[in-house]
């Protein structure tokens, strides 16, 4: 079932996601495409990107990326085990996420997402499993 910006937008608003300023610009079948500013909200206290909100983006990447794959009807998506390497420091600006499906199961999923700075260059690498789940 795909679902449209709009509706992702309306479902982030009051979450961490709305908090966090992540934004989702590309949402297509097993690819998403987000973003996410590098300032006071997203900053630890030496002033760089803190490590938290790489993961934070990356597991929204993979969770909404899952949700358009699933029947929202009768099944929900929730993170599972995610993992994350911080390959580069950024201090201001925006990061931009990439995720792509790399296994679809009947009961997970496994996703890929690179985060890269204004330059293309990556910042973050993460991996990121999501369990599909009946609603009860």
């Amino acid at each position: 079932m795909m679902i449209d910006l709009t509706a992702v937008k309306e479902m982030a608003k009051h979450t961490l996601i709305d908090t966090l300023g992540i934004e989702i610009v590309e949402l297509g079948e097993g690819r998403i495409v987000a973003t996410m500013p590098v300032d006071h909200r997203t900053h630890q206290p030496a002033g760089l990107l803190h490590g938290g909100a790489s993961v934070a983006l990356a597991e929204t990447v993979a969770s909404i990326g899952s949700y358009v794959l699933v029947d929202s009807k009768t099944e929900r998506v929730v993170g599972l085990e995610i993992n994350a390497n911080h390959v580069r420091a950024v201090r201001s600006g925006t990061v931009t996420a990439t995720g792509t499906v790399l296994h679809r199961g009947r009961t997970t999923m496994v996703w890929d997402v690179r985060i890269a700075d204004e330059q293309g260059k990556l910042i973050c690498v993460s991996r990121c499993t999501i369990a599909i789940i009946r609603k009860s």
